[in-house]
């Protein structure tokens, strides 16, 4: 009976462990998951941004194998809405932020740092195969794209050129490219004509493009380095002559009105995490340095070092 009753009492007391070791083991479980999910950081935004995003995002992660770096595009406009919806902790933008965009984070209680980071060189392109475009000016582009344009074929554009119809492609209404190209060339950020194809995802406007040798599209330069091999980058004249977007075109001004700047916003809050304090940092620092191999073109250092003084 004794037996018995030490047997029990043992095995009551090996249950009582066991449990102990289960629970601090789920507790340990739970712990590392908040650890791990606290390591991950969200980025989407401009599809023009996203190229050096997401290469500086695969060199940090190789370097920090702790932290988890998403990168999407859902371009500059969508981005807004879910960074000021607190999804994400960096937008990616090609143009700056709007007034609009500017009171919400106010009225939701964001507040973010700007940082610029590169010069891009908006592209009007042709495909491959098109032999008589040599450059198009800025009136002629405005004649193209304008709010119910009769530009129907190219020979609307120029008397010389065929009577060959245009198939336009183009950034959708969530895009800063289109905010920017539509505001330089029509006036007015938004006005369009709308029978064109629009798509967020710059990869099917090359495709679009590079498919039909009547067409014409404008993008991010970046996207036209990547596939020059398929595409003809079209030299633009705002009154000084054809200028073709290049890094030092781009830099200078010269490749003018279309060249821009491009930025990324980062919630205050989110900064206050090492893992994205490190990141930006590393974007401004090392990162800096895969900007060109993306095809855009890079700030003066000082610029740099200006904005990473605003972290200190």
């Amino acid at each position: 009976m004794i037996t018995c009753s030490i047997k029990k009492i043992f095995s009551l007391g090996l249950i009582g462990v066991l449990s102990v070791w289960i629970l601090v083991g789920c507790g340990m479980k739970t712990e590392d998951s908040q650890e791990k999910l606290s390591k991950t950081i969200v980025i989407d935004g401009s599809s023009t941004v996203y190229p050096i995003s997401e290469a500086v995002a695969e060199e940090f992660q190789k370097k920090n194998q702790g932290v988890k770096v998403t990168v999407n595009f859902s371009g500059t406009g969508g981005g807004f809405e879910k960074f000021l919806a607190k999804e994400t902790d960096i937008n990616d933008a090609s143009r700056p932020i709007k007034d609009k965009e500017l009171k919400k984070a106010q009225d939701v209680g964001i507040d973010y740092l700007e940082f610029k980071i590169a010069y891009d060189g908006l592209s009007v392109v042709v495909n491959k195969d098109n032999d008589f475009v040599d450059y198009l000016t800025i009136e002629e582009l405005n004649k193209i794209w304008k709010p119910n344009s009769n530009v129907k074929t190219w020979k609307d554009v120029r008397e010389e050129w065929p009577a060959e119809p245009i198939k336009l492609y183009g950034p959708g209404s969530d895009s800063g490219t289109f905010d920017y190209f539509t505001e330089e060339i029509n006036g007015e950020a938004g006005a369009i004509r709308v029978d064109y194809t629009a798509s967020e995802d710059d990869n099917v406007l090359v495709n679009g493009i590079s498919g039909d040798k009547y067409s014409l599209g404008f993008f991010g330069y970046a996207y036209y380095i990547e596939n020059k091999d398929k595409l003809k980058v079209v030299p633009i004249d705002s009154g000084n002559g054809p200028i073709e977007p290049n890094a030092q075109t781009i830099e200078n001004g010269k490749y003018e009105p279309l060249s821009r700047p491009l930025f990324i916003y980062v919630n205050k809050e989110s900064l206050q995490k090492p893992e994205v304090n490190k990141f930006v940092k590393y974007y401004l620092t090392e990162g800096k340095e895969l900007i060109s191999e993306v095809g855009y073109v890079k700030l003066p250092q000082s610029e740099y070092d200006n904005q990473l003084s605003e972290m200190e």
